[in-house]
């Protein structure tokens, strides 16, 4: 399918036809790779954070969620690295 390359402020795009979109199940982002002179979209799936909640309740039952460093870390200390 031919598509015209758009201006959209200093950058430019393409409009891609909502069933093509939906027949790649894309929907709000996209992972942009580059191969071979080619633009590839990969449909965007992996939510930041997905299972975190499950996965802190398991390292509780397993008393795995201790703390690695103390809470009284003296920030101001000038051993400390920033």
């Amino acid at each position: 399918m031919k598509t015209a390359v758009v201006k959209i402020g200093n950058s430019k795009g393409i409009r891609i036809p909502k069933t093509i979109l939906a027949s790649c199940h894309i929907e709000d982002e996209v992972d942009l790779l580059v191969e071979d002179d080619k633009i590839i979209i990969v449909p965007f799936k992996i939510k930041p954070r997905t299972g975190w909640e499950a996965q802190f309740k398991e390292m509780a039952l397993n008393k795995d969620d201790k703390l690695i460093f103390p809470d009284s870390i003296d920030l101001d200390s000038k051993d400390w690295e920033w």
